[in-house]
């Protein structure tokens, strides 16, 4: 199986490297914030969920556990699974929600969810 090509992308507001790539019929971006401390994992997630504008488009967040704060902000506005990884990381997966995720407020990267 070969190896998928990951390109990089800016992203505005961003702290740590995005990366973008395609998945079957999904334009997926990335981030990982697995060695970071607050609030890059917000700061990060609340950048890269702007670019989730449409269906077919997911953003994966690479973390050192669940951002509680971050799904309690914007849990209600993007469909949001999460999935454990090797090494205790997890990923969490946010993709478009028809009526939901236009209304989000990505300007607020507070942590105080």
């Amino acid at each position: 199986m070969s190896e998928i090509k990951k390109d990089p992308i800016e992203v505005t507001g961003a702290t740590v490297p995005f990366f973008t790539y395609q998945e079957g019929e999904t334009q997926v971006y990335e981030f990982d914030t697995s060695k970071c401390g607050p609030p890059d994992p917000m700061v990060n997630a609340m950048s890269g969920l702007n670019l989730i504008d449409a269906p077919g488009k997911r953003l994966d967040m690479i973390n050192h556990k669940k951002p509680m704060g971050l799904l309690d902000k914007i849990g209600q506005n993007f469909n949001i699974t999460d999935e454990e990884l090797e090494g205790g990381l997890v990923k969490i997966s946010f993709t478009y929600k028809e009526g939901a995720s236009k209304e989000a407020n990505l300007k607020d990267a507070s942590c105080d969810g």
